[in-house]
């Protein structure tokens, strides 16, 4: 282990951590809060089923959508003015939102917020990935898995609060009104204190490599010694300026693409016809691998450079997490559901559930940061089999209450243990699976992270809750309970077995696990 103390952030990563950091809490607590608010807006608007599904999906889909499209637009025109612009949308859409005078409105809000959440999320892993190196981009990406963490817990703690204390209507549009002020703020200080090399786009060829120590990554330092003077321009001509490859076929094939995979499993109640849209989503995704291939040969730049996926960390960990999010994600709703359906606890008990897990996953997400570059893969590793034991007690505390009558409150303990490990494993694998990655495709790899997180996590929801409710149909609420979490260990055992085979793979290649 090294002796030197870990560098201390400089002022401009503090200011970028600050600015990016709390809309990127605020667009995924938009994810969460909404659950419990549901029957609000029902009540409110008269909504429809359908128009409530809308509400959850419309935003979910229209995320997962742009993120590398996103991505990439902050890679060639620069990221502050994409983080900008999606925290504008995300603001103005939930202003609107929280004044929608019916379920039309409210769902062409939700999909606009979604929109400023995918514009957003890209460029806040991309400005981490440019301006932290080493072990300050470990602790920069453990603050990241923090929020990710809390904004999830706390979701519906926070929509649970709102209708107990400013009632049913006025609560669930205050879940969409509080995001307003926090994106004016960061608006203001984005444009008043983010460094100026992040509002232009990154040269072709890096100055510095993310991983070369005592350069900051996304710095543009000369090389020392002398600079060979430039070739001169001939004077008939001024020097081409070359315009930003937007690849606009790659980013249609590919949005389209995510959307029809996405669809049949967020709006699986339309009926059996909806699951012929995936195939199609399949067909656009493989003939966006074989556009951006072409595109690469002609000398073109891609979206999203192919050799990414030939990178083992890169490929490694966006398997890993996906199938991550494909699991854990529904751990909240099914113990939300479970709780007031099941139980008749209110939304806010079953939010408070949640809140010890939210502490201890921003508590582990730094110390993991802190240690991620030193202990490698088997950080993730121990983050999953912490996880895997609150889950696994989890069951046992609903099964006894059950058979038993014990307190149903010591899910508060088992949970805990839940937060403990979901911090161990996000924010240091998203260290880890951005290592290797060049840092002028940093926003759009960022995009592809977080595409297979949102592919996860529909496929995750519409498979865990539909074993939800076809076993408490015919066993009852706490045997549905039981298969749920039983189907979620499943895959994120699975996902653990990627990380083994990640750290099998290292130690072949001759390279310390995790590196």
């Amino acid at each position: 282990m090294s002796s030197h103390p870990e560098p201390r952030l400089t002022d401009v990563q503090r200011t970028v951590l600050a600015i990016t950091l709390v809309p990127l809490f605020m667009s995924l607590l938009s994810v969460s809060i909404v659950n419990v608010v549901l029957p609000s807006i029902e009540t409110g608007l008269g909504a429809s089923a359908s128009g409530l599904q809308w509400v959850l999906t419309g935003y979910t889909l229209a995320f997962g959508v742009v993120l590398v499209a996103a991505g990439r637009a902050g890679d060639l025109f620069g990221r502050a003015p994409m983080f900008v612009v999606g925290v504008a949308l995300f603001g103005l859409s939930s202003l609107v939102a929280g004044f929608a005078p019916n379920e039309v409105v409210l769902n062409i809000a939700r999909v606009t917020m979604g929109i400023g959440s995918g514009f957003l999320n890209p460029q806040t892993v991309g400005l981490i990935q440019q301006y932290f190196q080493g072990a300050q981009r470990g602790r920069a990406f453990g603050m990241f898995g923090a929020v990710v963490g809390i904004s999830v817990a706390i979701g519906p703690v926070l929509g649970g609060v709102l209708v107990a204390l400013l009632g049913a209507d006025w609560g669930w549009r205050s879940s969409f009104l509080i995001n307003v002020p926090f994106a004016v703020v960061s608006i203001l200080f984005a444009v008043r204190s983010l460094p100026a090399s992040a509002w232009r786009a990154l040269p072709d060829a890096d100055a510095a490599s993310p991983d070369t120590p005592g350069a900051p990554a996304g710095t543009e330092e000369p090389a020392p010694g002398p600079a060979a003077p430039p070739p001169a321009a001939p004077a008939d001509r001024a020097p081409a300026r070359r315009l930003p490859d937007l690849d606009p076929v790659g980013m249609a094939l590919l949005a389209l693409g995510t959307l029809a995979v996405m669809i049949p499993f967020l709006q699986f109640s339309a009926g059996p016809w909806v699951w012929s849209i995936l195939g199609l989503g399949v067909l656009l995704v493989l003939a966006w691998v074989r556009w951006e291939a072409a595109y690469k040969r002609r000398g073109r730049a891609p979206m999203v450079d192919l050799r990414l996926f030939a990178t083992r960390s890169f490929a490694n960990g966006s398997l890993l997490i996906a199938l991550y999010f494909m699991g854990m994600t529904s751990v909240w709703v099914v113990c939300a559901i479970f709780l007031q359906s099941g139980l008749g606890r209110t939304a806010l008990e079953a939010g408070l559930v949640g809140l010890p897990a939210a502490i201890l996953s921003a508590f582990s997400s730094g110390t993991a940061g802190r240690h991620v570059f030193r202990i490698g893969r088997p950080i993730v590793l121990g983050g999953i089999a912490i996880l895997l034991v609150g889950l696994v007690t989890s069951i046992l505390v609903v099964v006894l209450h059950d058979r038993a009558g014990t307190s149903i409150w010591w899910l508060l303990l088992t949970l805990s243990f839940v937060g403990l490990g979901q911090g161990s494993t996000i924010s240091p694998n998203q260290t880890l699976t951005l290592a290797d990655v060049p840092l002028r495709y940093a926003g759009s790899a960022g995009g592809v992270l977080q595409t297979g997180q949102r592919i996860g996590t529909a496929i995750g929801l519409a498979l865990i809750t539909a074993v939800f409710f076809a076993v408490q149909g015919q066993a009852g609420w706490t045997a549905a309970f039981v298969a749920a979490y039983l189907v979620i260990i499943a895959i994120v055992v699975a996902s653990g077995v990627v990380g083994i085979v990640d750290q099998v793979q290292a130690r072949r290649a001759g390279r310390r696990p995790g590196a």
